[in-house]
């Protein structure tokens, strides 16, 4: 597999990642952990299942304490500080600060072996977080006090990740199957925390099952290894500044649905975003012409 194969399989996933909040308002009010336990469960089926025909895959999940800590530690630990940003700050302020995990991993994959950081992937990767900037800076109320440890949570979160997705670099040895045991025993530890501090909520209608399973197929499946794919093989420095399209695609999806109104201030920050990309994207972009 190509580096520019593998980069266009890693983008699969923004595009999974920015219909999460619209799938995620079709569910209902089913508690965050309870959700998460669902989806990350289906989102193991959908890599196991591509195991058939392939009874050697399954020995992908004997991997060393280091891949297991990395690939739960951050799938999990993403999550639970996320879903704790979201239980205590605004959800416009805690989106913006869990949005600099694209140029996180722009910035941390300077610290990878052979990898260089050259200026036009900076200039991109701020583009795309002025735009996220200014994408969540029309919903900006302020905060008090009180939201403090979701903000925190928020920033931490940001760094989880970025953390998880260049150390999936580091990893390159560990085959995208073992994803599948990440993502079981993401909803172990997901599904012990909901026993452990929220009441059990079941859907109340067929499309709300039908949007946990969608959930657990796409954003919370098959994107962690299209995702994994991508850091392992691809450009990790255009899948990061690639990676601000995310909120820019779900505030589209979120209006398509009737769940936003457009405005200016999308429309600038569409400019920016895409034009971030565009341009650390300039080495694979360089290439397909050569």
């Amino acid at each position: 597999m190509t580096s520019r194969t593998a980069t266009l399989i890693g983008l699969t996933a923004i595009l999974m990642w920015s219909l999460l909040a619209v799938l995620t308002v079709a569910t209902g009010k089913i508690p965050a952990f309870q959700l998460a336990a669902m989806t990350f469960a289906i989102g193991a089926l959908v890599g196991s299942l591509t195991w058939i025909g392939r009874p050697d895959a399954v020995s992908a999940l004997w991997q060393p304490p280091l891949a297991w800590i990395v690939g739960v530690g951050g799938l999990f630990g993403y999550h639970a500080l996320y879903f704790l940003a979201l239980r205590f700050a605004p959800p416009a302020e805690a989106g913006l600060l869990n949005y600099l995990w694209p140029l996180l991993i722009v910035l941390f994959s300077a610290l990878l072996p052979g990898e260089r950081l050259a200026p036009h992937h900076i200039i991109g990767a701020l583009l795309g977080l002025i735009g996220t900037v200014l994408l969540f800076a029309g919903n900006s109320s302020g905060f008090a006090p009180g939201q403090m440890p979701g903000l925190v949570a928020a920033f931490v979160a940001a760094f989880v990740w970025a953390s998880y997705s260049v150390m999936s670099r580091k990893l390159k040895s560990v085959p995208t199957d073992a994803v599948a045991g990440f993502c079981l025993a993401t909803s172990l530890l997901a599904a012990a925390v909901h026993g452990a501090i929220e009441v059990t909520v079941w859907p109340d209608t067929t499309a709300q099952w039908l949007a946990i399973v969608a959930l657990g197929v796409g954003p919370v499946g098959a994107a962690f290894y299209a995702w994994d794919i991508g850091m392992k093989r691809g450009d990790i420095r255009v899948l990061g500044a690639a990676s601000y399209a995310t909120p820019l695609l779900s505030t589209a999806f979120l209006i398509l649905a009737g769940f936003a109104k457009p405005s200016a201030g999308i429309a600038i920050a569409a400019v920016l975003i895409a034009g971030g990309g565009l341009i650390a994207a300039k080495d694979m972009m360089g290439k397909r012409s050569a």
